[in-house]
């Protein structure tokens, strides 16, 4: 097996994290994913290291990983839900937003259709579950 991740979970609170991204729309932004997320995994918002707020694990190729999650950063909300078969459909849909390596990039959710959002985040959880032990 490769080498663990160094991003671990971690004790710190998911809502003093939240409570303080200095933005007040990234803000609001991350509590409406936090609890989108908290629904389509069935599993409580865990803070990984100090900026990733994941959703379950799984056991992949480099060891434990967050099965869904996000970080509220400054430029933009990074949501790590990307990777699944039909994404490109659901993604044409979506809204503005960029993508990379297993992340979705996105400035506001106002930008995006919030259901076409959350039918990614089923997609790509329920991916992850049908490839990978999770937890």
């Amino acid at each position: 097996m490769a080498s663990e991740p160094k991003t671990r979970p971690t004790d710190a609170s998911v809502a003093d994290f939240i409570a303080a991204v200095d933005n007040p729309v990234r803000r609001a932004d991350a509590e409406i994913v936090c609890r989108m997320l908290e629904e389509v995994t069935g599993k409580p918002p865990v803070m990984w290291g100090p900026s990733i707020i994941g959703f379950g694990t799984y056991t992949g190729a480099t060891g434990e990983w967050l099965m869904t999650g996000f970080s509220p950063r400054k430029a933009q909300t990074v949501l790590y839900v990307m990777g699944f078969e039909g994404q490109d459909a659901l993604l044409a849909r979506l809204g503005k937003h960029k993508t990379g390596q297993s992340c979705l990039y996105i400035n506001k959710l106002a930008d995006v259709d919030l259901d076409v959002l959350r039918q990614i985040a089923e997609a790509s959880v329920a991916d992850t579950r049908a490839r990978f032990p999770t937890r």
